[in-house]
């Protein structure tokens, strides 16, 4: 009876990993749909920003609320504040403005890093160890977003160089790797469902007003109003919840591994939402960084510190 419950919650947990990674990937074609391009601009990427925290940061002080959740203790608040940095405001303003010049397809490619890039802040700020074949993995992963960058610029008649809107998004794989190794630090104690709850109820105080200041005056389409508020329920709230749940039901390292879905997802949520064709080279692309990132993964060494001090940050990257 025991196994047969167990193997029920590992189905279950790999189910909701699914669930979250999928709705994590809608985030890109969404928030494309929001801000509009450089050419049709329709929401402002701080107004989306803000607005998606301030939205998640009610449903999450109603949660708390309905629960009964304890506060954080006094030496929660520090990592729980980076993940206000680097989840709430860093992650989407860069994500927002770099989506207004490339194709979320284009952006798939670059945040496919994430995981890679996760595990590579957490042996940073954690002083962790990874064998040589990681990093070796990394530079290769980087080495094609960067091959790829140049290839898309020289195509669009911008010269041998960079998108400026790349060093954008390569910022925002930064900033929400960041975010997620704090935010991590304290799941075991607080709960998964219940960090991601306190990093939006911290920045309300901020992002309520805030938005109430920045609520555009232009007419704005109803398709943008409906990627801001799924940016505001889905991705910043409720896919958190799927995610997290998941890990811990299915296991950390057998869930994580959903997460290399999430590129193609977003390619092909491209495709119906905004229009974008499938392209053949972007998706030669995407499935060759995913390739650095299962390599990577299979070559990174154990964490030094106990495994249920990370469960998220270090084996998924997940957002």
């Amino acid at each position: 009876m025991t196994n047969r419950l167990n193997i029920k919650d590992e189905t279950l947990g790999m189910w909701l990993g699914v669930i979250g990674v999928a709705l994590f990937a809608v985030t890109l074609p969404m928030t494309r749909l929001a801000t509009g391009t450089q050419a049709a601009p329709q929401l402002s990427p701080w107004f989306v920003t803000l607005g998606r925290a301030a939205l998640a940061g009610v449903l999450s002080a109603i949660f708390l609320l309905a629960t009964r959740s304890p506060r954080p203790a006094s030496h929660q608040w520090k990592p729980l504040g980076m993940a206000v940095l680097g989840n709430v405001i860093g992650y989407p303003l860069l994500l927002g403005y770099a989506l207004r010049v490339v194709t979320a397809s284009h952006a798939a490619v670059v945040t496919a890093l994430l995981p890679l890039v996760t595990a590579a802040v957490a042996a940073w700020v954690l002083h962790q160890r990874a064998r040589l074949g990681f990093w070796l993995c990394a530079i290769a992963g980087s080495l094609l977003v960067v091959v790829f960058s140049v290839l898309r610029a020289s195509q669009g008649g911008h010269g041998f160089g960079f998108e400026w809107a790349d060093l954008l998004l390569v910022g925002a794989v930064i900033a929400a790797s960041f975010g997620y190794i704090y935010g991590a630090q304290v799941t075991p104690s607080l709960g998964a469902e219940r960090v991601i709850c306190w990093v939006c109820v911290m920045a309300l105080p901020v992002t309520l007003p805030a938005t109430l200041a920045l609520w555009p005056t232009q007419p704005i389409a109803t398709s943008s109003w409906l990627g801001f508020v799924y940016v505001g329920m889905f991705s910043m709230w409720i896919g958190f919840f799927a995610w997290y749940r998941g890990l811990a039901l299915g296991g950390a390292l057998r869930v994580s591994q959903t997460q290399l879905l999430q590129p193609f997802l977003s390619i092909l949520a491209s495709i119906p939402i905004l229009g974008e064709p499938l392209d053949v080279v972007t998706l030669g692309f995407a499935i060759a960084v995913v390739a650095t990132v299962v390599i990577g993964k299979r070559l990174s060494q154990p964490p030094v510190a106990p495994a249920a001090a990370l469960p998220a940050a270090v084996r998924t990257g997940g957002r």
